[in-house]
């Protein structure tokens, strides 16, 4: 998956560590509860790969789990 740009970004995660993707990230408060919003895109292979049943994995670096949500959004110029 690519760090695509979100809309109205608060701030970019890892933009000066090459070892990683820069981040575009918003953060909210949703109901009391602080969210940062990242967005990515598949590349053609994942794509591919989802296409034909496959599914997205969530790798999380460390030894603790933080909470996480994993959603869809539509595509630019569509609404859902």
């Amino acid at each position: 998956m690519l760090p695509l740009r979100i809309a109205n970004a608060t701030r970019i995660l890892a933009e000066t560590q090459d070892e990683y993707y820069a981040l575009a990230i918003k953060d909210e408060i949703i109901d009391g509860t602080n969210q940062m919003t990242s967005v990515w895109e598949p590349t053609p292979s994942e794509l591919k790969m989802l296409n034909e049943g496959g599914a997205v994995r969530l790798t999380i670096l460390g030894t603790g789990h933080p909470p996480v949500m994993i959603t869809a959004q539509p595509a630019p110029g569509l609404s859902s």
